[in-house]
């Protein structure tokens, strides 16, 4: 199940479950759609990896046990550990790879 992290590492917005802006990588890094594209080129700079939007988990429980009631998003807040002049250097040495061939 999906952490659903509430904010974007890079620029620390809030990004509540119903975000349609979250974009997340295979190890659910969590970013703002604007982040991903102005200063990430679509990489992850934790993993190299590229970028999806997050899933909206529902809100109403249409299966038993399976909602954002039942199991709600998380409320720890993750931010980036490297500093925004490492991460626009990796972004420029890996973005030219397609995210599948990283």
């Amino acid at each position: 199940m999906l952490e659903l992290r509430p904010n974007c590492e890079y620029c620390n917005k809030d990004l509540p479950p119903h975000a349609t802006e979250a974009r997340i990588c295979t190890y659910e890094c969590t970013f703002c759609a604007d982040c991903v594209e102005r200063h990430l080129a679509n990489v992850c700079p934790n993993c190299g990896g590229g970028f999806a939007p997050r899933p909206i988990r529902p809100v109403v429980e249409r299966r038993p046990g399976l909602s954002l009631a039942k199991r709600p998003a998380s409320t720890q807040r993750v931010h980036l550990s490297y500093d925004k002049a490492e991460i626009a250097a990796f972004s420029r040495a890996v973005h030219d790879i397609p995210p599948e061939r990283r």
